[in-house]
Formats: structure tokens, sequence, C-alpha cells
């Protein structure tokens, strides 16, 4: 069985983008003449391959098409809406292939992606067995931590036990059960979605290495390693395994698992399907299109993200239009939105059970006490209220720490209430306490690194970051905790465009961000080679912009495309420390 990949089908340059008309639009590929549909609305593009899935006819022009949405197809007069993807002639009959579409923001040009196999999970396929009571267990811990027992096997899911995620941002909002570390380091594997540090917490990694540092551990071969600061992060993990996606991984002669890459992060974001005895566990975690929108329909369980608020934007930004009342209403409507894109999505895959979880975090700390009452979530209570609504034969656990599903029991009868045993009733649900200190004191001690005596480390830690030839000009502020600037702190200035450091904005035209850092989050990052996404995530910079504009190309360079390899800071001081342009702060 070969690897999934994903791959280019037609690329756009931006002259041709912009001839796109609103609606439905023919593009046949210049070399192989294969056609394609895209849909160009106010705020999307959609797209699929023009052949229709009855018996692969042509789609034309709908004469018939008052909305511009529809095409007809040439063998058999079966209609697709594009909009939507659905064919409504004949009605409730089938959903079409998308590609995946992805606009540059950066030269303007599309890229239709698609993923094959599109369908992995078909290859060998196993039929259902019947399932005994206790057979296939799961156990929430906290967060997207989940223990699944499958006969004899246990499997964990992206173990964050303890410490913080991003920095300092992100906190524990349930308070594990007491026996999860000792749980962890018992289960025969540990699956591990992506990079991103509530989901790779190298604090409760570091537990485990002390007790089973050769236990195997899975992850995707996303083109950045999940593992690329395993080394650096002085974690002994001796057993990482980097599977290639939509392969089957077979545990024993019941169990097997799959990994599957994300349609719009392809580079980081993963999602599984685990299969006993031909029974379907379907884990999107935070996937924002896991496997390009195709996922197995009326899966035994699936799981995924739900409450939204996984991004600096927009309370941590300010000018402009960013008043309190307009982030508020922007929050509202995301959460709105998020909402009801899960509802439909569980309503079209029609699973028999599903459990929101991956989204039970809190700013904790108390000098993020605007972002966490800015930052709304939703509750996973309200979104299974929502699907309980729309699709009432599917049942919806609302997780907490140390619940247990058991699958068999849910299946047979969903209204048995034996199916999910709940924690005891004086079981301590939510944290109260987390040790900030012990974190905190790590990232202080960044502060006072010899580096950042020298002024020369701006130049050297920007040319290490590779990242140029952009028109955009940054200026970066260190500042205290409350975003007051920092009396000693560099206040600098990056000219991307050619990556020198100006003592002034140029007078060119240009883009411009101010990013307010606090100091030892910065210094934490810079001094490691960290991604941004401790500070933008981590909710520990504030950023105005001038135009307010996002700068993907700029963002996706810090938070995913840093070099593997931390700066060469011992080469640094060397230099530094004989050279007159070493400048030492006072």
């Amino acid at each position: 069985m070969t690897s999934q990949v994903s791959k280019t089908v037609l690329r756009l340059e931006a002259e041709d983008v912009q001839t796109l008309k609103d609606g439905i639009n023919f593009k046949k590929h210049p070399e192989d003449g294969k056609c394609y549909i895209i849909y160009k609305s106010k705020d999307k593009i959609r797209a699929c391959r023009n052949q229709c899935k009855h018996q692969g006819g042509l789609f034309i022009k709908d004469i018939e098409d008052l909305d511009g949405r529809t095409v007809r197809c040439t063998k058999h007069y079966w209609k697709l809406n594009v909009a939507t993807m659905e064919y409504v002639n004949p009605p409730d009959s089938f959903m079409q292939d998308e590609l995946e579409a992805v606009l540059s923001d950066t030269d303007g040009s599309l890229e239709l992606l698609e993923l094959n196999p599109p369908d992995p999970w078909t290859a060998e396929p196993r039929e259902s067995q019947e399932l005994h009571a206790g057979e296939i267990t799961l156990t929430y811990f906290t967060h997207a931590c989940m223990e699944l027992k499958a006969g004899n096997k246990r499997m964990m899911f992206d173990p964050w036990l303890t410490g913080p995620a991003f920095a300092r941002g992100w906190w524990l909002l349930h308070e594990p059960p007491s026996e999860a570390m000792d749980r962890l380091s018992q289960a025969d594997l540990i699956y591990i979605s992506h990079m991103h540090s509530d989901h790779l917490s190298y604090p409760t990694l570091q537990r485990l290495s002390m007790k089973r540092p050769d236990i195997p551990i899975y992850v995707g071969d996303t083109s950045r390693p999940v593992f690329w600061y395993l080394e650096k992060s002085g974690v002994n993990l001796t057993n990482v395994n980097v599977v290639p996606f939509g392969v089957w991984q077979n545990v024993d002669e019941h169990l097997r698992f799959m990994i599957l890459m994300d349609g719009v992060h392809p580079e980081m974001d993963t999602c599984l399907i685990v299969e006993y005895k031909g029974h379907m566990i379907l884990n999107t975690v935070d996937c924002t299109r896991p496997n390009n929108g195709r996922l197995p329909h009326g899966v035994d369980l699936m799981m995924s993200d739900f409450a939204g608020g996984a991004s600096g934007f927009p309370m941590t930004f300010h000018g402009g239009k960013y008043t309190e009342s307009w982030k508020a209403g922007f929050i509202k409507n995301e959460r709105k939105k998020l909402l009801n894109y899960k509802t439909q999505l569980v309503r079209s895959l029609q699973p028999k059970i599903y459990c929101p979880f991956a989204g039970y975090f809190t700013e904790a700390h108390p000098s993020d006490r605007y972002i966490k009452e800015t930052n709304i979530k939703n509750s996973a209570a309200d979104l299974n209220e929502s699907i309980k609504k729309s699709c009432p034969n599917i049942l919806t656990w609302t997780p907490l720490p140390g619940s247990v599903l058991d699958l068999a029991l849910a299946l047979q009868d969903p209204s048995n209430r034996s199916a999910i045993t709940e924690p005891p009733k004086d079981t301590k649900i939510f944290k109260d306490s987390w040790d900030f200190n012990l974190y905190l004191d790590e990232l202080n001690a960044s502060i006072s690194a010899e580096i950042f005596k020298y002024k020369s480390w701006i130049q050297y830690y920007y040319n290490w970051a590779g990242f140029k030839d952009y028109n955009l000009v940054i200026r970066v502020i260190e500042t205290d905790d409350d975003f007051e600037p920092l009396k000693g702190g560099y206040d600098y200035l990056v000219d991307f465009l050619d990556l020198s450091f100006p003592d002034v904005r140029p007078e060119r035209d240009h883009a411009f961000e101010e990013i307010k850092n606090r100091v030892n989050v910065m210094r934490h990052v810079v001094l490691n080679g960290r991604l941004w996404d401790d500070l933008y995530i981590g909710f520990s910079n504030r950023m105005s912009r001038d135009p307010d504009v996002y700068h993907h190309k700029f963002w996706n360079h810090f938070q995913t495309e840093l070099p593997l390899s931390a700066p060469d800071w011992d080469a640094f001081l060397q230099k530094a420390c004989v050279s007159s342009n070493g400048c030492v702060l006072s």
C-alpha cells in the first residue's frame, strides 16, 4: 500500500485568477487538457474535477440554472450545485469530490490540490465483528488526551498532562485524573497529532521519558517533523516512529490505525483513524480540513476540536477597527460559525457517537486576565446540544476527566446509562492552581543570556531565520508582562525587503507591523530557535499593522518554516566578544 500524497492538479497565475468571474468557471489544464470547475463567490473559492460521479460524463452550463450555481452532465443530465458540491438531480444522491483551492496572498496565484488516494481507509477492508462489553473503552483525561483500550492494547492520544502550552499562554482547564501519568507510561503506544505544544507537550514528555524513554510514539510524515525540537529539548525519547500518510499500521490482528494529513495545513496537522475488529474511531483533532474533507461516513465514534480561540487574533491587536466592541462582535460571530460548521460536519458524516474534545484550555495566568475575559470559546455542551437538535439519532458525549465510554454498550443501546461512566461525585474537575513559577522561571532565565548583551544578536538572529525579499517592515519592542516598553530593552526595525535594520522606517511604500513582545517569551524563542507560535498563539504579543493586512508569507515562515536547528550562539559570542561592533548594554 503506497503512501498518501497531496499533489497540485491545476495552477492559475495571478492574471488568470483575476479573470475568474463570480459563479461558475470552466478551466482546462494547458498540458493534459483535463477540465476543472471553479466556483467563485464573494468569500470563497470551491473547485472540483469536471467529471460526474455517476458515469464520468462532462458537465456543461445548465440552461435551466437561474442563480449561476448548477452544471448539467452531458450523459444522463445529472445536475451538480457547485456552490455546495451537492448533486441536486437526483436529489440526496452524492457529494462531489472537492479539490482544495489554495489562494496565495503573496503572489495571487491559485492552486487546486488533490489527495491521492482520496479514501485510503477503504484499502484492505475488514468485516465488522461483534463487540463485548469492556472490549473497547475510551477514557478522557484532559484537553486532547484520550486513552483508547481496544482488546488488550492501550493507545494514548496527544498527552498534555502538566505544564503550560505556547510558552505561558495556555494552561489546562481540567484536572487530569491522579493516575493519568502512570497510565500514560504504561500505554502500548502514543499518537501525537502535530507539533503544537498543547498536543506535543514537552513538560509531559519529560516526565514520561524518566519512566519509560522507549515507549512507542507515532507521528505523521509532515514536511516539518513533529519532533523537530526533540534534541534541543533534552527530553530522552528513543522510539519515535514517523509513518507515511494513508497507510494502515497494524498493532495486532484486530487493531490498526492510519494517520491522515490536513488539506489546509499538510505541512503540520494530522488526524487519525483507529480500527478494531472492523469498528472505526475517527479523531480529526485540530485539522481545519481533515483529509481534504473526505472522511469515512458512519464511523462508530468521531472526536474533534470544538472551542475556537486558538489564535491571538483579534484579542492581541489594537488600533484602527480593533475596538473592544468590534472584537466582541467578531469573536461571537466566529464562535457561531464554528458551531454551525462542526454541526454540519457531524451531520454529513453521521457517526454513531460524537465527542467534542481538544478545546479545554484556559488563559490562567493573572497577566492574561484580559485575554481570558475576551477570548470567549464554545462549550462542548453547546455543540452537543446543536448536534442533538440537528441529528437526534447521534449519541453525544461531553467528557469529564476520568469519564469512560464503553463502545459496545453505547452501540447496542444508546439509551443505556451504564455505557458512560462518569467520575465519582467528589472528583476535582477543574484546575484551580497552576505551577506558574516553575515554568516562568525557565522563561525568565533567558532574559539574562549572554547573547543579549550585544545588539548584533538582532542581525544574527534574523539572518539565521532567513526571511527576506518581502516588502514588510516590522518594529519589535521588548516589554514587561503588561506590554509596557521595557527599560533597557531592545526596540528595533527589520526591513525584510533587503533584510536590513534601519534606524527609521524607509521612505518607500511598504507594509508595516509593530509587534510588542513580552521579553521573557521573545528571548526564550530567540535563544532556542523556537517558532513564533509561543508569542502569537500564546498571547504574548500585541500588534498593530498598516495597512491592516495579514501577511501570510511572513507569519507562515516564523510559525512553521524557521530552520530546524537553533542559531549557533556559541559562534556568535566568539565573534561578538572580539568585535568592536558588539554594542554592550549598560
